[in-house]
C-alpha cells in the first residue's frame, strides 16, 4: 500500500498538470513517462522513482521541492501563478531595453524606498503582493541605471538597487518553485552586484546561489565552496551589515555541511557563527527594525535555530528537542518563521515519543501560519509518525490529519 507521501506527490503532480492545462497524455509525452504509469503515480498506486519525478518536474517547469510539498504555492490561487510570473519574466528579459513610454523616471530615493518596502513584504511571506509589484520595480531599476551612465555614487547605487530587486525576484520564483525564473534573476544579480561598489552584495549573491541553485540541484558541496569564497572575499571590517552577512554565511555553510553528513565541519561552522553572534547582538540591535540588514537577521536566536537544524540532519532527535525547548522566540517574530520552528520541534517530539507535545506544537503552528502548516511536507511526515504510533488516534489528531490531507 502506498504511503501518504507518495499520495501527496501524486496530488501535487495532478495540481500542476491542471495549472498547465496538460492532459495525462501531454504530460507523459513531455516527461517521457507512459500515461498509465503517470496515472498510477497521481493516484498514489505506484511510487515515482527519482528519475521520473525529475522528468515530470522539468516538464511542468517547477522544482522537485514543489512536487515534494513546497508549501508556499498554496499562498496563491492556482490561476494567479502564470498571471503573476509571466510579467516578471518579461521584465527581466527586457532588463536593458529602454521603456517605450515617456514616463519620467522615478528618483533613486523613491526607488530605494520601494525596494526596501518590497523586501520587507518578501520577508513576511506576502509573495502575492511582492510578485504583483516586481515587474514595475524591475523596470524602475533598469531605467535608473540608464539615467545614471557616468561613473560615480549614483550609478553604483542604481546597480545596488538592481541587485536587490533581482535577489527578491529570485527568492520569490524559487519559493513558488519556478527554477528557470529564479536562475535568470540570479544571473541578473550576479551582473549587478560587483558593480554596486558594495562587497556585501557580492557575498549575498553567492549566498543566494548556494541557497537556491546548488541546494536544489542536490550539490551542497558546491554551495559550501561558494560560501567559503564569499567569506574569503568579504573583509571582516566590523560593520554591522558585514557582521550580519558573515554570520548568515557561516550558518548556511553549517546547514549545507550537515546535509552532506559532514558533522564535524557543520559543528565547526556553527562554532564560528556562535562566536560572531556576540558581536552581532549589539550591532543588530541598532538596525531599524532589528534584523533588517540586507534582510538578513543574525544573532543568538539564529545560531540556536542553526544548531536545531544540524541536530535534525544528524538524526539526533534528543538533542534537537533539547535545543528547541530552550529557544525563546520574540513576540515580533514573523508568523511563518514561528510556524517553521514549531514544525521542526514537533518532528523532534514525535521521534522521541512525546506524542501529545508534538500534536500541541503542530496545533500552535497551524494557529500561527495555517497555509504554511497545512502544506508543509514535514507536517505530513510528522502526522504520519503520530498516526502509526497510536493505534487509536485521539479526535484532535484525527482532525488534524484530515485538515492537512494526510
Amino acid at each position: 500500500m502506498p504511503d501518504h507521501t507518495e499520495r501527496h506527490v501524486g496530488t501535487r503532480i495532478r495540481e500542476f498538470r491542471a495549472i498547465r492545462d496538460f492532459s495525462l497524455a501531454e504530460l507523459g509525452r513531455l516527461a517521457h513517462v507512459s500515461t498509465s504509469q503517470l496515472s498510477r503515480v497521481e493516484n498514489g498506486e505506484q511510487p515515482a522513482s527519482p528519475s521520473v519525478l525529475a522528468s515530470v518536474a522539468r516538464a511542468l517547469g517547477v522544482t522537485l521541492s514543489v512536487l515534494h510539498g513546497q508549501p508556499y504555492l498554496h499562498m496563491l490561487q492556482k490561476d494567479q501563478l502564470d498571471r503573476l510570473l509571466a510579467p516578471i519574466s518579461s521584465a527581466l528579459d527586457a532588463w536593458d531595453i529602454p521603456p517605450e513610454d515617456d514616463a519620467p523616471p522615478r528618483p533613486l530615493d523613491e526607488v530605494a524606498a520601494r525596494t526596501a518596502q518590497i523586501a520587507k513584504l518578501r520577508a513576511a511571506g506576502e509573495f502575492g503582493d511582492v510578485a504583483e509589484a516586481l515587474p514595475e520595480l524591475i523596470t524602475d531599476t533598469a531605467v535608473a541605471l540608464q539615467m545614471h551612465t557616468a561613473p560615480g555614487r549614483d550609478r553604483e547605487r542604481a546597480h545596488n538597487l538592481q541587485a536587490e530587486v533581482a535577489r527578491t525576484t529570485a527568492i520569490i520564483a524559487y519559493r513558488l518553485g519556478f527554477m528557470d525564473l529564479a536562475r535568470l534573476a540570479l544571473a541578473r544579480m550576479a551582473v549587478a552586484a560587483p558593480q554596486s561598489g558594495d562587497p556585501r552584495q557580492v557575498a549575498v549573491e553567492r549566498y543566494e546561489r548556494a541557497m537556491i541553485t546548488h541546494a536544489e540541484a542536490s550539490r551542497p558541496d558546491r554551495g559550501v565552496a561558494l560560501v567559503k569564497q564569499a567569506l574569503r572575499d568579504l573583509d571582516d571590517d566590523g560593520d554591522p551589515s558585514t557582521v550580519a552577512v558573515r554570520g548568515t554565511l557561516l550558518l548556511r555553510a553549517s546547514a549545507l555541511s550537515a546535509v552532506q553528513r559532514e558533522h564535524s565541519a557543520a559543528a565547526d561552522w556553527l562554532g564560528q557563527a556562535d562566536e560572531l553572534a556576540e558581536t552581532a547582538a549589539a550591532t543588530d540591535a541598532a538596525a531599524d527594525p532589528p534584523g533588517t540588514r540586507y534582510a538578513l537577521a543574525f544573532g543568538d536566536l539564529n545560531v540556536a535555530l542553526g544548531r536545531l537544524d544540524v541536530a535534525m540532519n544528524r538524526d539526533d532527535h534528543e538533542e534537537a528537542l533539547r535545543v528547541a525547548s530552550e529557544v525563546r522566540l520574540p513576540d515580533s517574530y514573523q508568523p511563518t518563521r514561528v510556524a517553521g520552528f514549531l514544525i521542526r520541534k514537533a518532528s523532534a517530539e514525535a521521534w522521541t515519543a512525546h506524542h501529545d507535545d508534538a500534536l500541541e506544537s503542530l496545533e500552535k503552528a497551524r494557529l500561527s501560519a495555517p497555509q504554511l502548516t497545512r502544506y508543509h511536507p514535514e507536517v505530513h511526515v510528522t502526522v504520519g509518525t503520530l498516526l502509526r504510533a497510536r493505534r487509536r488516534a485521539p479526535d484532535p489528531l484525527r482532525e488534524f490529519a484530515q485538515w492537512s490531507g494526510v
